[in-house]
């Protein structure tokens, strides 16, 4: 095979017939503006060459299970490996997937508790080993030479009731002697033809709470080893798997018992035990799943205080949140009914009325001499129709998630939980952190030579991955999280983790932006992974914009020189010295930042303060935080330490409370709001605003023009066209979400979508208006000879242009263009955007929308993602401007360059999950810089020194 990847005439997306070498096994890095093409070159060209080779090479059965990819545009594509896309998507949504599951540590755990695992007895607490011969028969040996042994076999009561067929049984079978209770009953001397009935000794035998039946008497002695083994061998299997060993010592009158079990059985306590199996300790299997919570570890419960969330009402003013629907008249009637009847006054606040009649409210009862059914009563009433969609969300509103009482959240069956690993069942190990998991194996576990042998490669397999999740900057999660509450930079990183662990070769890895909320001192460690992938011969390509990342780089692929139409190509090839001299956008932003430090913070003392004391969730446990209004403040720390969970956790949560009387939280979605102390300050603020990375639409009808509110001040523009006022079309005539001038075949979606049965679906434009959205005469209304169609096709950039005259779409599109995304086109799918591209629109409607109100706070989530070393600037200039009119904009990021602009800075640590959660440092970033106890601080540090070193470059090489 080729040593390189060739690539020829790639003109996926807005790539201009460019023409690549990649060189196998290396560490290549593509960098470049927003838009510029980088994705349409490693995922949509090189990956999905490759995906599609591959999966057209499978049978057509299996390629209905696999998603199809279509042929990318490119003339040639030569030397591609088996190759793997690594994105920033957290496609997982069920609760039952969690960190041990999706990175198999947890699988591997299974796997060593049920080969290794000693079950214990709940009653009695011995540890529950199954017998075998040997194991019995050494034993008994160890009791020394001069021990007299008796080995025998149970008969159950239930198999006594028939007492001379017992004695016929055992003596056609070749028994002579039973102990009933201890009484030892000679089977040839029992007589069986009495006259008067069922004689004394058969009695004994049927009556008797034990029956051991005497297989042999024998010494043990080495020699008779043989013969003892014969004999436990008879008894355990007449025994049905037990086997009894009464031991004689020397001049002992009363002999000792020693119990042997072939099964998982407690011989004192005679509890039985599963043998244990991986499925035993899967909750996602009827074998090991609590039958409770079926593996959930919670049951769904209402919720008193989401069903009264504001106990400052009252109830004439909806308290009773289920019944303020207005489908629900008969049950405030009989609400009002019974606060007249009983003396209640539904004017009083609810936190004011009597605590047994709020009792009685909630779970019904009696109350005053008069009874009343309750909320919760009524609510339960209601699942017997949750077949109907709208119940099933009605109810769930009003439910939390709370601890499965029968696992306590364990989630697993208690006969799971009596395993024993190194003295811990698994779901206790599940709950630790990958860190503590790892330090626990290397501690060593309380292991026999044998269990060691038998466990020795699935300790090395868990060793290995816990580590690599180390590696990647993922210590901090635990097990048992849920994988649909991470983030797509940490799933990214959970995926490259898995790659490690699997040690494949020669293959390609893909790559987008995998330092994505990593902080600068979690980056220098996950690059060392990605140049180890590199090194072992597989090709790393990887789309990042980190410097310290295109730094340790192989090779450096830049895209651009701008974006979308201004983009596709490629402006520089070459080392991390090359690009400092390079002259391109990126090669000079990287050059400049020397210049850009040390702006000076603004002043930040003297102003009003926003303070949140004692703030308390996850692993932030009473932190004081004091944020300056009107300056730009950022919030930064290692990954982990518990940044958005203060930000976006608490303060947020709590200035909605405090200014808007309400809270976005779902707690019975698993979204708390955290808790707090006091708020101080609010006073101060009109409004706050998150700016995060969820998607801004689910469909494809969302796009950026809807978004940001162009799309209005366009369908005007054409509706006041002459022609279109004399046909009568208004505004929503031009609108493809609209009955009216959209094409009503495909309702405004422009495709149609045809179902194959062992196929992918296959989407083609709609036949009626071909793709168009609109109906025929619509598009016959032109801008100077260009359609509604024609429009939404444009870039941002393009638009601006083309509409110079229209002043109030113009104003909107330009906010677009501010924040790095003119190369959008209007029409574009919100599907397609990334969380990055998302959070700037939010950003550039934000701008648009912002007059006319207060002061307000802006929190943003790393807003720098996807942005390139060029265009950081830009978005702080935006920032700054929001700042400048008095707002205050509180940020969570890691990127250096920002947080050396901003005027205050909180740094979160030292470490990351217990051992975080504290304010280490806070102050403008020279301060920050100078903490010994900042891990950012160090950073700041180096970055100051190199980048005089860098701006010394770069004027060395202008000269």
């Amino acid at each position: 095979m080729s040593d390189r990847i060739r690539v020829r005439g790639a003109r996926q997306h807005n790539l201009k017939g460019i023409d690549i070498d990649i060189e196998r096994g290396a560490f290549t890095v593509l960098t470049g503006p927003s838009g510029s093409g980088k994705s349409s070159l490693a995922f949509d060209t090189i990956y999905a060459e490759g995906q599609r080779r591959y999966i057209e090479s499978l049978s057509t059965y299996a390629k209905q299970f696999l998603e199809r990819m279509p042929k990318p545009d490119v003339d040639l594509v030569e030397g591609v490996s088996p190759s793997v896309a690594i994105d920033q998507s957290n496609r997982v949504q069920s609760s039952r997937s969690t960190v041990g599951t999706i990175t198999e540590v947890y699988d591997y755990l299974r796997l060593l508790w049920a080969r290794v695992g000693t079950t214990v007895c709940p009653e009695c607490g011995r540890s529950v080993v199954p017998d075998t011969v040997t194991s019995a028969t050494d034993a008994l040996l160890e009791s020394g030479p001069k021990t007299r042994l008796a080995i025998a076999f149970p008969i159950p009561r239930e198999e006594r009731r028939n007492g001379e067929r017992v004695v016929k049984n055992l003596r056609a079978r070749g028994y002579v002697r039973v102990l009933a209770d201890g009484r030892e009953l000679y089977l040839p001397d029992i007589d069986l033809e009495e006259e008067e009935g069922e004689g004394d000794e058969v009695r004994a035998l049927t009556r008797a709470r034990e029956a051991l039946v005497i297989v042999d008497r024998v010494g043990s002695r080495a020699e008779d080893r043989e013969r003892i083994a014969d004999s436990l061998a008879a008894a355990f299997a007449e025994g049905r798997g037990a086997a009894v060993a009464l031991l004689w010592r020397d001049g002992a009158g009363a002999p000792e018992r020693r119990d042997f079990e072939e099964a998982h059985r407690c011989g004192p306590c005679g509890l039985a035990f599963p043998q244990p199996t991986p499925q035993l300790f899967s909750f996602n299997s009827p074998a090991g799943a609590c039958d409770t919570c079926t593996g959930f570890g919670a049951v769904l419960e209402y919720s008193p205080q989401l069903i009264v969330p504001d106990p400052g009402r009252s109830l004439d003013e909806g308290a009773l949140d289920p019944w303020s629907k207005p489908r629900y008249r008969r049950e405030r009637a009989r609400l009002r009914e019974f606060a007249a009847a009983s003396g209640l006054d539904a004017s009083l606040p609810w936190e004011a009325l009597p605590d047994e009649s709020r009792d009685v409210l909630l779970n019904g009862g009696e109350y005053a001499g008069k009874r009343f059914r309750g909320v919760i009563p009524f609510l339960r009433s209601k699942e017997k129709k949750r077949y109907k969609a709208y119940i099933r969300v009605f109810l769930r509103q009003y439910q939390l998630p709370e601890r499965c009482s029968e696992c306590d959240g364990y989630r697993l069956k208690s006969e799971s939980l009596n395993v024993r690993v190194g003295g811990r069942h698994i779901a206790e190990v599940a709950r630790w952190t990958v860190k503590e998991i790892s330090g626990w194996l290397a501690a060593g576990l309380d292991l026999t030579r044998f269990q060691r042998e038998v466990a020795s490669t699935i300790l090395r397999e868990l060793e290995h991955r816990t580590s690599f999740l180390e590696e990647v900057g993922l210590g901090y999660l635990t097990l048992d999280r849920q994988a649909r509450s991470l983030s797509g930079g940490e799933m990214q990183r959970i995926r490259l983790a898995s790659c490690l662990g699997s040690r494949l070769v020669s293959t390609l890895y893909v790559l987008d932006e995998p330092t994505i909320g990593l902080h600068p001192h979690d980056i220098y460690a996950f690059t060392g992974v990605l140049e180890r992938l590199a090194s072992r011969g597989n090709t790393v390509l990887v789309v990042e914009h980190e410097p310290s990342v295109l730094e340790r780089a192989d090779r450096i692929v830049e895209l651009g020189p701008g974006a979308g139409e201004q983009g596709g190509e490629i402006v520089f090839e070459g080392g991390w010295d090359d690009i400092l001299t390079s002259g391109t956008g990126t090669g000079e932003a990287l050059a400049r930042r020397a210049a850009a430090a040390g702006r000076g913070a603004s002043p930040s003392g003297g102003g009003p303060r926003l303070v949140l004391r004692g703030a308390r969730l996850h692993n932030v446990r009473g932190v004081d935080v004091a944020i300056p209004l009107g300056s730009l403040t950022l919030v930064t720390g290692v990954s982990g330490s518990g940044k958005s969970t203060l930000i976006r956790g608490v303060l947020y949560h709590a200035l909605e409370r405090e200014i808007t009387d309400r809270s976005s939280a779902k707690p019975h979605l698993g979204e708390p709001a955290g808790a707090w102390d006091r708020l101080e300050g609010a006073e101060f603020l009109e409004d706050v605003v998150l700016v995060d990375q969820r998607p801004i639409g689910r469909t494809p009808r969302s796009n950026p023009a809807t978004y940001i509110g162009a799309f209005t001040a366009l369908r005007n523009a054409y509706a006041a066209v002459p022609e279109a006022r004399s046909r009568g079309y208004e505004a929503g005539y031009f609108s493809f979400n609209r009955p009216g001038g959209r094409c009503e075949r495909c309702k405004g979606a422009g495709e149609e979508t045809v179902e194959m049965v062992f196929l992918a679906d296959v989407s083609v434009p709609c036949e009626a208006c071909g793709g168009s959205r609109y109906r025929p005469e619509v598009l016959e209304i032109e801008i100077r000879g260009r359609s509604i169609r024609d429009a939404l096709d444009m870039t941002v950039d393009e638009a601006i242009r083309f509409f110079i005259r229209h002043d109030r779409l113009g104003a909107r599109l330009w906010q677009l263009q501010r924040v790095g995304l003119g190369y959008l086109r209007l029409g574009q799918p919100a599907t397609t955007l990334s969380g990055g591209e998302a959070q700037r629109l939010k950003i550039a409607r934000e701008l648009a929308r912002r007059g006319g109100r207060g002061r307000r706070l802006y929190i943003l989530d790393e807003p720098t993602v996807g942005l390139g070393v060029a265009e950081v600037g830009t978005l702080v200039a935006v920032l700054r401007e929001l700042v400048g009119e008095g707002h205050a904009v509180v940020v969570v990021e890691h990127n250096l360059d920002v947080v050396a602009e901003a005027d205050w800075v909180i740094d979160m640590g030292p470490g990351l999950a217990e051992d975080g959660g504290r304010i280490v440092a806070a102050g403008p970033p020279a301060v920050i810089a100078e903490s010994e106890a900042s891990r950012t601080g160090a950073f700041l540090r180096a970055r100051a020194e190199r980048l005089g070193l860098d701006a010394a470059v770069a004027g060395a090489g202008s000269a």
